[in-house]
């Protein structure tokens, strides 16, 4: 057998270890399917007194489903087949009269879990490495395998229902305490402890103590209580999704269908639900982020990377300290700069909350994370600075500033240390400017908060040496992150293309449209934030100094901000973090609406109020992002349409059920998009010009995208 090796010991308990050949995972494909198929044909024949089923794999049990094998399925009976084959071959396993036990060490996602569902008893490896989790949702599908049905008879529809619909993973010590482990032990020899549990099971059933509380137990054991628990569900993912993403609201009507009809035809329902979501164009979006993402996390330039043992940060602020909490698993000393002890004491304090979290949730162990803590050497000289491969500059956006520390870092580091600089819109070649080794100096801007934003996005200049860009690519990709390299330029790509996008915003306001009304079109079209919260959220000092950084590029082309918002920083009208911006954040919200700051109506013209339709707030404002990011592909600032895509999901927020800019022009059609653009400059003014890049692909009948 390729995928299984099948063992059975004295006493009739037949172990399965899952090993699938040329991969470091194992995945759920129909070759695996078939081969645990003829196993139960095998065991179904022989006398048998108990399963057990283990992975051969280092790191992980099952990650769920083959998606590339999904995706080669060309019609909707493929995916059906597919479907039903893993219910038949799960609700066979499920049948068999002795007791099966799991042996659980790594990821556990998807019909991996589903997979451990069916067993009479589930071991998990006390390891960090374990997790537990049902991720269908974040590509836009549904747990089709049993696990919308048999997770919530497990560990109750109150714990299960956020699980599914979120797609968060569990660790451990939470999967024991919901009631979805049974049983923690060391990693080692888990096949051995699974062969001996399933042997104990089979001379005596233990009957598993209900980890669910009596009040839900009693409100999910009746029809009335569950359709309370549904219908709060629902109007939960409308509130977080607006009825965007498809794949919730199907998960909520599997399990309702699933208690009312029972499991077997709550599955048969599931396999046309699913067939239904494989061909929504959001689920394609979200599988390409998925892939995307998988892609991204390779470095083609591997070969070329210099390793990285000694690691300097400057800057001990919001940025600097979460540059360091992420730098911390990837080099064996890390150094930490400011212009005082106290200052870099206040960032140190940040990391060892973030690092204590880690400990708590499982992430990571209590040795790991005093390891880790132990690297920082904080510093308010450059005394320690020699032998440096790497220092990541985080510190205010002020050209001569960080010119200056590029000096003071060429003058006490030795000539193969790289110099990164976290800006977020000044071109790097400016900083490097005048230094000694331009070759050594590349960008590497963050996204705040950095702990938890994904992208990293990697800018070069026409001189930064290839060892340089490597060498800042793998150290990304071991800090966790996604990361895209672009071409060096104002802005760079995501800080570009989201300036025109915050621009035309605050020109809607000028012209009369209501804060709440822009926000809440841009939220319906799928943004996590309205481009006015985000101004508030980026600081409109920010903004003011991004727009003065573009202004060569974009006041040719009729794209400007506000005059007026720059009397709005006279006044102190920050955003939120000075208590007031466009909206007040000094007074409580007003049925859980942020006030609105009046004064910003004054001194952006005083336009009377009035309702634009949604339609053209969407249109205008998402289109000045479209076009700018085509604008990008052009003049090569970004390599590819993935790049791109990627970029301003990750970066930016850029709704991931429409794929992007360059997926949301192909499936809303180029020429589509050029009709809109050309209407919209005719009434508003050549910032609407399209790009000379769609404006061809129009006339070529082409797409970004040929899949």
């Amino acid at each position: 057998m390729k995928y299984l090796q099948v063992e059975k010991t004295s006493d009739n308990i037949v172990a399965i270890t899952i090993n699938c050949p040329d991969s470091k995972v194992n995945k759920v494909s129909s070759g695996l399917l078939k081969e645990i198929s003829d196993v139960l044909d095998q065991i179904e024949k022989e006398e048998v007194t108990g399963v057990a089923i283990v992975s051969g794999k280092a790191d992980n049990f099952v990650v769920g489903a083959d998606i590339d094998e999904l995706r080669s399925k060309t019609s909707d009976k493929e995916v059906e087949r597919y479907i039903r084959s893993g219910h038949d071959i799960l609700n066979r396993l499920a049948s068999i009269r002795v007791p099966k036990v799991c042996a659980i060490h790594g990821n556990c996602l998807g019909g991996g879990l589903e997979l451990t569902l069916v067993a009479d008893w589930r071991i998990a490896s006390d390891s960090t490495a374990t997790v537990f989790g049902l991720p269908e949702v974040m590509i836009g599908l549904l747990p089709a395998a049993g696990g919308t049905h048999r997770l919530p008879r497990l560990v109750g529809l109150r714990t299960a229902m956020p699980l599914m619909l979120t797609g968060k993973n569990l660790r451990v010590k939470k999967a024991k305490r919901l009631g979805l482990v049974d049983e923690v032990v060391m990693p080692h020899g888990l096949k051995d402890v699974a062969i001996k549990r399933a042997r104990m099971l089979a001379k005596k059933r233990e009957k598993r103590k209900r980890k669910r509380s009596l009040v839900d137990f009693l409100l999910e054991s009746n029809p009335i209580g569950r359709g309370i628990v549904f219908s709060q569900a629902r109007k939960m993912v409308m509130r977080q999704t607006r009825g965007l993403y498809p794949a919730p609201l199907e998960i909520i009507d599997s399990v309702e269908y699933g208690y009312k009809k029972g499991v077997l035809k709550g599955l048969d329902k599931d396999a046309e639900r699913f067939v239904r979501l494989v061909g929504r164009p959001e689920t394609k979006s979200l599988m390409s982020i998925f892939f995307g993402m998988t892609a991204l996390k390779k470095n083609p330039l591997e070969k070329k990377a210099k390793p990285v043992r000694k690691l300097a940060v400057l800057g001990a602020g919001l940025m600097g300290s979460g540059i360091a909490a992420v730098s911390t698993p990837v080099c064996e000393t890390l150094l930490l700069k400011d212009m005082t002890l106290d200052a870099v004491a206040r960032g140190m304090k940040e990391i060892w909350k973030g690092i204590a979290k880690q400990v708590k949730s499982g992430a990571i162990e209590k040795f790991e994370g005093e390891k880790r803590y132990g690297r920082i050497v904080p510093c308010d000289d450059y005394r320690d600075f020699r032998n440096t491969d790497i220092v990541i500059e985080a510190v205010f956006e002020d050209l001569k500033l960080k010119r200056k520390i590029l000096g003071d870092i060429e003058a006490n580091c030795e000539a193969g240390t790289i110099f990164a600089s976290n800006t977020s819109s000044i071109p790097i070649k400016s900083i490097a400017q005048g230094c000694r080794r331009p070759q050594n100096v590349i960008g590497m801007h963050y996204f705040s908060p950095v702990t938890r934003m994904p992208l990293l996005e990697i800018i070069k200049t026409e001189k930064t040496a290839d060892w340089v860009v490597a060498t800042a690519l793998d150290t990304g990709i071991r800090q966790g992150k996604t990361c895209i390299i672009v071409r060096d330029g104002p802005g760079f790509y995501t800080t570009r293309i989201l300036a025109p996008l915050l621009f035309e915003g605050g020109l809607l306001l000028s012209e009369g449209a209501e804060m709440q009304d822009i926000d809440r079109a841009m939220h319906q079209f799928g943004y996590p934030v309205g481009p006015i919260t985000l101004l508030d959220e980026v600081g409109i000092d920010v903004g003011a100094h991004v727009a003065e950084t573009l202004s060569p590029i974009m006041e040719p082309r009729g794209i400007t901000s506000p005059k007026d918002m720059f009397r709005m920083i006279e006044k102190g009208y920050l955003g939120r973090k000075s208590g007031m911006g466009m909206y007040r954040y000094d007074v409580p919200k007003k049925k859980g609406r942020k006030p609105v700051n009046q004064d910003v109506y004054v001194m952006l013209g005083n336009a009377p109020r009035r309702k634009f339709a949604v339609e053209e707030i969407q249109q205008r404002v998402s289109l000045m992002m479209v076009n700018e990011a085509a604008l990008c592909l052009q003049e090569g600032i970004i390599p590819s349409p993935q790049v791109g895509d990627m970029g301003a999901i990750l970066g930016l927020g850029f709704p991931p059920f429409r794929g992007g800019p360059f997926r949301y022009v192909d499936s809303t059609g180029t020429d589509t998009i050029v009709s809109i653009m050309e209407g919209l400059a005719e009434k508003h003014g050549v910032r609407f010009t399209p790009a000379p890049i769609l404006v061809q692909m129009t006339k070529k009948k082409n797409s970004f995208y040929r899949d």
